[in-house]
């Protein structure tokens, strides 16, 4: 199978499984993996806008369980990712393009004027912080969801739980936002069928 074909089909099968083998455990190892590929996201700026919580002993998630209104994936799964978005993600900028500049692809010139252009949009536009770090964060969960795939792995997204407790539960700082719960582990049972509305549909071509 080409690579292409392989993503492709994984693309396709993935789907939320809401039944978990509670047997299945994943080392930290593991999912040190998992988060390491979901990293791999893009992002603005390479700002990095994510941060992860791995609720993998069971203590943890059964202290989750009721802050996600008691979905039974929450104890089944082998870990449960929580997918932080950085509101402070600008502070990053000068670790990442400190590496370029160390390796040669980019001038201190050009660093700068990043970081300056960077800060300028995080202090004049109020929102900006907020759209960035739910917009990129997003794409870092949708990469950990496939990479779960590809290793045999199934997963379920969920927003379903309350922001404000699970903060507190967990001592989230106030530089992040949670976006989104994700339960990856072993099936245990297939996940409900659920159809597309066809793309043609959903394409507008070259504008309305």
């Amino acid at each position: 199978m080409s690579s292409t074909t392989y993503f492709c089909t994984i693309a396709r099968e993935r789907h939320s499984v809401k039944q978990y083998d509670s047997s299945h455990e994943l080392s930290k190892q593991e999912i040190e993996e998992l988060l390491e590929i979901a990293s791999c996201a893009p992002s603005a700026w390479n700002l990095q806008h994510w941060k992860y919580i791995s609720i993998h002993d069971q203590y943890a998630k059964e202290k989750l369980l009721p802050i996600a209104y008691g979905q039974q994936q929450i104890v089944e799964a082998s870990v449960v990712v929580a997918i932080l978005g950085d509101l402070e993600a600008n502070l990053n900028a000068v670790d990442v393009f400190e590496s370029d500049v160390e390796a040669g692809l980019m001038t201190e010139d050009i660093k700068s004027s990043l970081i300056s252009q960077i800060n300028a949009a995080y202090s004049d536009i109020p929102a900006y912080a907020r759209e960035e770090a739910i917009k990129n964060a997003s794409l870092a969960a949708m990469q950990l969801m496939l990479a779960a795939k590809a290793k045999g792995l199934d997963s379920c997204p969920m927003g379903g739980f309350n922001v404000d407790t699970f903060m507190e539960a967990f001592s989230v700082p106030g530089r992040y936002i949670p976006i989104m719960l994700i339960a990856i582990g072993k099936a245990a049972g297939p996940s409900r069928p659920t159809s597309r509305i066809p793309v043609d549909k959903k394409i507008v071509w070259n504008g309305f």
